[in-house]
């Protein structure tokens, strides 16, 4: 009597063992994801490529985070979708954030991760118009541009560093699209670019019959896209937190080999060139990892280089009112310096 006892026992109590395991466990598994909207700047490419990395390995996921990556339409357009909250986060670049604080002072919108390390803003002219290396060979020139795009709105700035005239050169204003029909049919001289979205306008012509005139080797220090958030940073810290460092983990695994975030972006835009996006992201990385990350880790900025960027900001563009540093640009958020740190 008392084994049956004991084996009854035994069994009842392994059978609700298993139970509320088979009913505990699904809970633990069945935890809703948090719904994030992120905006990129423009349309999918390699330069965005560690994001769709991030989300094909489940690196998201892991961080309790379903991410939707939606394309931009500018580095301008998404701080203003972010600052509507239309969208949880967005890569935006980082002096029209300084120009929207000192008109929308209210607004919640920070940047609390620096994608771009250096603004990629180059200006890409034909040697056969006479166009070299230097800046100053733009002089009476038409350059194509879009009507509102970081590269010619820092202009400038690039002119102030320069101490040259900003009306240099006529502005033709030209659709993004349009922008390297019109270089090729020499309808224009010269046109802005991104750095690393000038790699459609090598395909069509020779690079060695174009000069390429780099803002950041003109002594004008200036930080590109980062990433910038809204409300989220007040109702959901942990979630932006999370945010960041499932990204910033892709971002180091396409550093330092970029093949998997290729394929990953290939997933998600199957029209893309592997050959043309892997030539794109090695002039991307080059803004990306910078002897300045090397020195205090991805995603973060220097206090007094961002204060100079500000100063310049404001004073080119007139501002009513100058953002403080902090204002701009959170650390609050970042991974931990020793997960930010990319091999040389």
């Amino acid at each position: 009597m008392q084994r049956r006892h004991f084996l009854s026992t035994s069994l009842a109590s392994t059978c609700a063992t298993l139970m509320g395991t088979s009913i505990m466990a699904p809970a633990v598994h069945a935890q809703p994801l948090t719904p994030l909207k992120f905006t990129l700047d423009f349309r999918i490419t390699s330069q965005t490529s560690p994001f769709f990395l991030a989300q094909a390995k489940g690196y998201y996921k892991d961080e309790g985070l379903q991410v939707d990556i939606d394309v931009g339409s500018g580095s301008v357009a998404s701080i203003m979708r972010v600052a509507s909250g239309v969208y949880d986060l967005g890569l935006g670049d980082i002096s029209s954030l300084v120009e929207f604080h000192a008109q929308n002072p209210e607004t919640p919108v920070q940047a609390i991760y620096q994608y771009y390390n250096r603004a990629p803003f180059v200006i890409i002219g034909r040697k056969d118009r006479g166009i070299t290396t230097d800046f100053r060979s733009l002089k009476g020139k038409k350059v194509a541009a879009a009507a509102v795009e970081s590269t010619r709105r820092s202009w400038p700035m690039v002119a102030r560093a320069l101490k040259i005239q900003p009306d240099l050169f006529e502005w033709v204003t030209t659709d993004f699209s349009a922008r390297d029909n019109v270089m090729v049919r020499g309808d224009v001289d010269a046109a802005t670019y991104f750095h690393d979205s000038a790699v459609s306008l090598f395909a069509r012509m020779p690079p060695k019959d174009l000069s390429v005139l780099e803002y950041a080797k003109t002594g004008l220090n200036l930080y590109g896209n980062a990433i910038v958030a809204g409300k989220l940073l007040r109702d959901k810290p942990d979630v932006a937190k999370a945010f960041l460092r499932a990204s910033n983990r892709a971002l180091r695994e396409t550093l330092a080999n970029p093949e998997a975030a290729l394929a990953a972006v290939k997933a998600r835009e199957p029209i893309l060139n592997t050959d043309v996006e892997r030539e794109r992201w090695a002039i991307t990385r080059q803004y990306l990892q910078t002897a300045e990350t090397q020195a205090i880790g991805l995603g973060a900025v220097q206090p007094a280089v961002l204060t100079n960027q500000i100063n310049e900001v404001a004073t080119v563009f007139g501002l009513a009112r100058k953002p403080t540093p902090d204002r701009v640009f959170n650390p609050a958020f970042l991974p931990a310096a020793a997960d930010r740190k990319a091999a040389a």
